[in-house]
């Protein structure tokens, strides 16, 4: 993995190699910890690396940490600073992933969240497309999506995370690209890691947060651009297995995922079998905000060189 010379570790920046927890570590052992995928991308007209959304992203991170009792001993704005200053040391010039997160550090026994010691850690990678952008083919997973009052999605918990490993393995193992999850109510919820969007005669459709999906950062993205600039009906609500078969359009969307076009559902076509155009131009008016390049949405890019 190509990653970054540096990384936030107990307090302080250091080499990646410097960046090691113990085999006792409570959040190797038991996973408990929270976590954040943060998405850089550089503007090479601009000669400039914009994070996108930083501000909501650390405060999702620390909303959910309260869940877990994992809530670092820093503010949002003191974790936005680190970040800035982490990803300028790395000297990314190319499309970077940060990776925040806050673990129980302490090395003790017994899965319980009270009185256990927190820190927070942050590494980063480059990272370009996570997931095929050009038309993926996915199946609904025999695995159910964990239910809120078990292990709630909304959090990013990285234990949670076994779930979506099941998921998509038995997907990748059967020869798709992914998968998508039920709820235990039988409707649909997300992907494996990625919120998931229909499109119905000219509406877009996605489970509501209620559906033990992640709220999504970037599902959030979509819905404004979705309503302000494309001027598309949005409506959360709960969806049936079968809709995904008879939709015209569908995608997945996520930090790593951006926005990825799904083309084929339990080896049904969706819609034509190929990209729509709503879809289309959600994907492209996406690339071009994360990127820095529309002054209206300039307000969720940090810029890291040349502030």
């Amino acid at each position: 993995m190509d990653h970054g010379d540096w990384a936030y570790f107990e307090g302080q920046i250091v080499s990646i190699q410097e960046a090691k927890i113990s085999v006792m570590t409570h959040a190797f052992n038991y996973g408990t910890a929270v976590f954040e995928g943060i998405r850089g991308y550089w503007n090479e007209d601009h000669e400039n690396l914009y994070i996108f959304r930083l501000q909501e992203h650390i405060d999702r991170m620390l909303r959910n940490s309260n869940i877990l009792m994992v809530r670092p001993k820093l503010s949002l704005t003191e974790i936005q600073d680190i970040i800035i200053e982490l990803t300028a040391k790395n000297g990314f010039r190319e499309d970077t992933y940060i990776r925040p997160v806050c673990y129980k550090s302490e090395h003790e026994l017994g899965p319980r969240l009270h009185d256990v010691a927190s820190d927070l850690v942050i590494y980063e990678i480059r990272l370009g497309d996570y997931v095929n952008i050009s038309g993926l083919k996915v199946a609904v997973s025999s695995w159910r999506r964990l239910r809120d009052n078990a292990i709630p999605a909304r959090c990013k918990a990285t234990g949670a995370y076994v779930n979506s490993a099941l998921a998509a393995t038995e997907a990748k193992m059967e020869g798709f690209d992914e998968a998508v999850f039920l709820g235990e109510d039988g409707t649909v919820s997300e992907g494996s890691a990625e919120n998931l969007f229909l499109v119905q005669n000219g509406v877009l459709i996605t489970p509501p947060v209620t559906a033990d999906i992640l709220t999504g950062i970037t599902r959030n993205t979509i819905i404004e651009l979705a309503r302000n600039e494309l001027g598309l009906d949005v409506v959360e609500r709960p969806v049936g297995r079968t809709e995904l078969y008879v939709s015209d359009e569908m995608f997945f969307c996520g930090t790593g995922a951006q926005v990825a076009p799904v083309v084929e559902v339990d080896r049904r076509p969706i819609g034509t079998g190929k990209l729509g155009d709503v879809t289309i131009t959600l994907q492209k008016l996406y690339f071009d905000v994360v990127q820095g390049k529309i002054e209206k949405y300039r307000h969720w890019c940090t810029p890291v060189y040349d502030r």
